[in-house]
């Protein structure tokens, strides 16, 4: 076989770059070349060819050159001699040692400021492994592939020292894992081309200890005058204010105006201080407890937000810390639903001026599922925000009593990110200056490539996980080491004495000038802008301090309603849509000329139109929301003779008008959590838009409960922050099993209060079109949930006539229906919401049960008390007032409405319910026993009163 390929010509000559190809592709993947070419390249080697093997790279070229210098005589020679072979073998050899070190340099690093541990054997690093002996150490041998020198030559031992220089010294980097080869030759220019190492002046080193005494100053201030209050500190981890102050200058060098930040507690309180210019004597009041408290519940200090405008030499970059709950990486697509906000505002197409910064904690990054839904976003159409640089601080521990082996499944805590090919720089954070290098080459990376990247620096964390927290009684030996620990800003410090970059005494002269700042409340950064006002910046001020209010002129025009119905039901001559949904335009068509009623699919995409005709933009995602899981929606129409999606799909609701707001429909991922915490943290920042997530099934909303709990119930009491985010839950009972019937109305009735959120519950197209129309046209932002239906869809019982368009509003309480009740016969009001109505109205004409008045709760909450006192008072003679629910007793609305029920009661008057029986499940799943139920819960709707009685 060997003499075969010495005697083939096609190795020389203008064919050397199918061998180079080849070459490439065996040291990728040895599998993917033929079997002849495989067992050539082994024995060229002479290593195994395993599948898979981290110690490949694509050297090609001296390969190739082997082949050229062994043609030189002839260019269809056909022979090499054994020593042609030999010199080739050792220098694909040399290639392979090369790859093994970008690969697998960074596990034998200098990462670990404590040294706890002896960097691991890793025999791919050593020479020997390739059968490279000392005496090969002063062969020269071809480096033309890497950026160590401008020389493309050089000795095995020049070539082992810039190795270990570039890969192995406070930095490991890991980018081999990217598919993109322009993205590995970048890293390896620039980290070969440097050796890994920075090349700061003077006052980039002072400015680097500035930043080190800030962070460390201000925790040491703190935990003297503060004993034993919460700060969760940065002490062992100051590095990481100085790569956030490295961010900001460098971003807005690079044309960043805004930056969005998100991290949890750990080192809040610093980087609010540090980076976006707190001043320190209002930090101080709310550790004294004089701060304003301005809101009903607000939260601990170390889960405020902040933001503020920064010079940088590239012009005023403005930072916002996005407040975050104790459930640390919960804040992550709030972060970049708020970027996304932000660039659509600014026509920004690929993040070249908004910046999304997160900052993670080692065990939360690698064990928070909501990590992992968010980078799967980072590269979808809908939520693409031009890249996130994520920061890690790494004390090595995560929580104070967790064993490393039961941390994590994977060697680094970032491994998540190899998921989206993200690469990742491991920094010690006892090395600042490595640390600032990493964030440049970072955001460096993200700016050109507008791709995700990860900073992680591993540091160690000098206290407990929170200053009441003794760690020695779970990591005895660890902090032993952290014990003798100086600090990194005193290892730094005597550094830059050494170096002559400072006196001796430098160091701790500004540590007393920075006291002295903190004695008298001022800047620790320098310059804050106080003045700033960005031509991009939203106004929330019409929005705030509001009444709440459910009066809004929502009805439009019929000229109009014909207009929008025109519109959103034409598409382009050439264009050819499915039968079906031929079928549902011209139904639409005909609806908008008022022949038929209209219906919710109908109703709902008139709202939209008439809202982006007015200038609000309307943003719709989840999973199914193009067509809708109901089939009932048709935002995106698809041609049915292409499928490319630029060409073969088109969206009426973007053609209303030849000026109008944009209307953005997404398929989203199937996600739950970070979805809904993106689409939050969207409204959170655009209040001129209506932002909705739709859940696929209201059930699914279960997986987003932290998002629901933490932000979107609770956002505005605790830290005021206002959101108009609508909520689409798909919820009712139609027998389609326990997880496919219930959005868990009573989990959102259970959170309200202080009128932070609206609950409906809309039964007709008409109640639909006014309710989306209000959320906008009213001036006050609140998160709206909806609990929408999937029968109702093609119900003819919810349709609505247009001159519903045309007039009125939404009804919070929509009265009795049926001209033939007679009021004054009424015996006993039903009070319901939702589908069950329709099965009511039904069971009253099969009973004629003429004495019977039914009323429907459209808003749950805040509950209308003055429409639903006025319709019961209308019943003078009804002694029973009935709450219907299709949910179990113990779910639903009920145990919430009652007490609101028996408010607006008639003294005299008894309460009773109709329902299911209280059940662990939402649902059953059996089909005959769903239809048991619904006739049960409607028999006793008209039968005698029993079980739990209220009387007035």
């Amino acid at each position: 076989m060997m003499q075969q390929h010495r005697s083939n010509s096609y190795l020389f000559g203008g064919n050397a770059p199918y061998v180079e190809e080849l070459y490439e592709a065996y040291l990728d993947n040895p599998g993917s070349v033929p079997d002849n070419w495989r067992t050539y390249f082994d024995n060229l080697q002479n290593v195994p060819a395993t599948d898979g093997s981290e110690a490949r790279d694509v050297a090609h070229a001296p390969v190739v050159e082997s082949f050229a210098q062994r043609a030189k005589a002839n260019a269809f020679a056909l022979k090499a001699s054994s020593a042609d072979l030999a010199v080739a073998r050792k220098q694909v050899h040399v290639q392979s040692l090369i790859a093994a070190y970008r690969f697998l340099g960074s596990r034998w690093a200098d990462l670990d400021p404590l040294k706890r541990t002896e960097r691991p054997k890793i025999p791919e690093l050593e020479p020997a492994f390739y059968d490279l002996s000392e005496s090969d150490m002063d062969i020269t041998f071809s480096a033309a592939n890497t950026y160590f020198s401008k020389s493309e030559n050089m000795s095995l031992r020049e070539i082992v020292q810039a190795l270990r220089e570039t890969y192995c010294g406070t930095i490991g980097a890991e980018f081999m894992h990217c598919t993109d080869p322009a993205e590995k030759r970048w890293w390896q220019e620039r980290l070969e081309s440097t050796r890994s190492k920075p090349s700061f002046g003077t006052d980039q080193k002072k400015h680097i200890l500035d930043r080190l005494t800030a962070a460390e100053g201000l925790e040491r201030y703190l935990h003297t005058k503060y004993v034993g209050q919460k700060r969760f500190s940065l002490e062992g981890g100051e590095s990481f204010i100085a790569s956030m102050d490295e961010v900001v200058q460098r971003a807005g060098t690079h044309g960043v105006q805004e930056m969005v930040i998100g991290m949890a507690h750990r080192g809040r309180l610093n980087v609010l201080v540090n980076t976006l210019g707190k001043m320190p004597k209002d930090l101080f009041a709310e550790f004294d407890h004089t701060a304003p408290e301005n809101l009903p519940s607000g939260d601990v200090k170390y889960h405020q937000g902040f933001s503020s405008d920064i010079s940088t030499p590239g012009g005023a970059v403005h930072l916002s810390l996005a407040f975050n709950p104790s459930h640390l990486e919960i804040v992550n697509p709030v972060v970049e639903g708020s970027v996304k906000a932000r660039m659509d505002r600014r026509g920004d197409k690929t993040g070249a001026q908004v910046l999304p910064v997160l900052v993670h904690g080692d065990a939360a990054f690698a064990g928070q599922g909501v990590v992992m839904e968010t980078l799967a976003l980072a590269q979808t159409r809908g939520y693409y925000t031009g890249g996130t640089l994520h920061i890690v601080i790494n004390n090595q521990i995560g929580f104070t009593t967790s064993d490393p082996r039961d941390s994590r499944s994977t060697l680094y805590c970032s491994d998540v990110v190899k998921m989206i090919e993200a690469p990742v720089l491991h920094v010690n954070g006892d090395d600042p200056e490595a640390v600032v290098l990493c964030t440049q080459l970072a955001l460096d990376y993200r700016q050109q490539f507008k791709k995700d990247v990860v900073v992680d620096i591993i540091c160690f964390r000098k206290l407990g996980h929170n200053e009441q927290d003794t760690p020695s009684l779970t990591q005895p030996l660890m902090y032993k080491v952290i014990g003798k620990h100086p600090g990194t800003r005193k290892l730094y410090g005597d550094k830059l004495v050494a170096q002559n970059v400072l006196p001796e005494g430098g160091p701790e002269e500004m540590v007393k000038q920075l006291r002295a700042a903190f004695d008298e409340g001022r800047h620790t950064m320098d310059p804050v802008l106080t003045n700033f006002k960005s031509k991009y910046a939203v106004d929330w001020a019409p929005f705030l301090g509001k009444k709440w209010t459910d009066a809004a002129d929502t009805a439009l025009p019929l000229a109009e309603i014909k207009r929008l119905a025109e519109r959103i039901t034409t598409v382009p001559a050439n264009f050819k849509v499915h039968p079906l949904v031929e079928k549902v335009l011209a139904d639409r068509a005909a609806m908008g000329r008022g022949e038929i009623n209209v219906d919710w699919g109908m109703g709902e995409t008139m709202a939209y139109a008439s809202l982006v005709a007015s200038g609000y933009a309307v943003r719709l995602s989840g999973e199914d929301c193009g067509r809708g899981t109901f089939v009932h929606r048709h935002a995106v129409l698809h041609d049915q003779n292409r499928e490319k999606w630029d060409v073969g799909t088109y969206v009426p609701l973007e053609h209303i008008a030849d000026s109008q707001a944009p209307f953005t429909v997404i398929d989203s991922i199937l996600s739950e959590e970070a979805v809904l915490g993106f689409e939050y943290g969207y409204a959170s920042a655009e209040p001129n838009t209506l932002t909705i997530w739709e859940a696929q099934f209201g059930d699914f909303v279960n997986g987003a409960q932290v998002v629901i709990d933490q932000f979107i119930a609770s956002g505005e009491v605790k830290w005021g922050r206002a959101n108009g985010l609508v909520m689409m839950l798909p919820h009712g009972y139609e027998g389609q099993g326990p997880e496919h019937s219930s959005a868990r109305l009573e989990r959102f009735m259970q959170l309200a209060a202080d009128n932070n959120m609206q609950i409906v519950q809309p039964t007709s197209a008409s109640q639909i079109f006014h309710l989306l129309r209000r959320q906008m046209v009213r001036m006050f932002r609140k998160p709206l949930v909806i609990m929408t239906p999937k029968s109702l869809l093609r119900n003819k019982d919810a349709t609505s006539p247009l001159s519903d368009f045309t007039k009125g509003s939404f009804q919070t309480v929509i009265p009795e229906q049926n001209a033939e009740i007679v009021a004054d016969k009424v015996k006993r009001i039903i009070a319901c919401s939702g589908k069950v109505y329709y099965d009511l109205v039904k069971k009253r004409e099969e009973k004629k049960a003429s004495d019977v008045a039914i009323i429907r709760v459209e808003q749950l909450y805040p509950f209308p008390h003055k429409a639903f006192a006025t319709e019961v008072k209308k019943y003078p003679n009804a002694t029973e007032v009935v709450w219907c629910q299709d949910e179990p007793q113990n779910q639903g609305a009920w145990f919430f409405v009652q007490h609101y029920i028996h408010e607006n009661m008639q003294d005299g008057q008894k309460l009773g319910y109709a329902g299911r029986p209280a059940s662990a499940s939402p649902a059953v799943g059996y089909a005959h026993l769903h239809q048991d139920q619904q006739k049960a819960l409607l028999d006793q709707a008209y039968g005698k009163l029993k079980g739990f009685i209220l009387t007035k």
